[in-house]
């Protein structure tokens, strides 16, 4: 009687199998082609990086503050003696020379030496008077008028030996006329910044 081979029928693998295999496959195909880039993700609203050397519009229009030093420094005789020195038919140069003069004034008549009711009365007519040059066509003669009596208050008041000057100082300030059109208003001008540079040399300095 012939043998009869039998053989095993092998069991074929789980479908359920091959099916989780093939999410699996898929998942990570989308997982690395689906993925975003994180360079190229939005920065979220109210986040984005500021350039740390950009100033604001407005900010980086201002002009550079003076320190108190610098300040300190234009309140001086020289500084207005270097002022009257410049062009007088610069634009502004009688402006900028009364605006100097007249922080300095201001500045001697703080002094203990000086407190007295009518140098103050001078001093707040000059603050008055020089208030609106910025202003358009405002004129520069009630400031220097200004400025030449309140420096012959602080004359009588303890300088003595300058009465010429400071009467000097009265005359020019009245003839001014207040314009720099023509050549002699611009020299009247600079004659008497000249002149009040070499008084407030004297008076920045307590009297003897």
């Amino acid at each position: 009687m012939a043998d009869i081979n039998i053989q095993r029928k092998k069991n074929a693998p789980s479908p359920w199998i091959l099916v989780l295999l093939a999410a699996f496959a898929v998942a990570v195909a989308a997982y690395f082609f689906l993925r975003l880039d994180p360079a190229s993700e939005p920065v979220p609203t109210g986040l984005e990086a500021t350039p740390t050397n950009v100033l604001p519009p407005d900010t980086a229009a201002l002009p550079p503050i003076a320190s108190e030093e610098e300040e300190t420094e234009n309140l001086t005789a020289a500084a207005l003696a270097a002022q009257a020195e410049t062009d007088p038919a610069a634009p502004n140069y009688a402006v900028n020379g009364l605006q100097k003069l007249t922080g300095i004034l201001v500045a001697i008549t703080d002094r203990t030496d000086l407190r007295d009711p009518a140098i103050r009365e001078q001093r707040d007519n000059l603050t008055s008077a020089t208030s609106r040059l910025d202003e358009p066509n405002s004129s520069v003669r009630p400031g220097f008028v200004a400025a030449a009596n309140l420096i012959r208050g602080i004359q009588q008041q303890a300088y003595p030996e300058l009465e010429g000057a400071a009467a000097e100082l009265v005359s020019l300030a009245g003839q001014l006329s207040g314009r720099s059109a023509t050549t002699e208003d611009q020299l009247q001008t600079k004659q008497f910044l000249t002149q009040a540079a070499a008084v407030v040399r004297v008076i920045s300095e307590p009297a003897q």
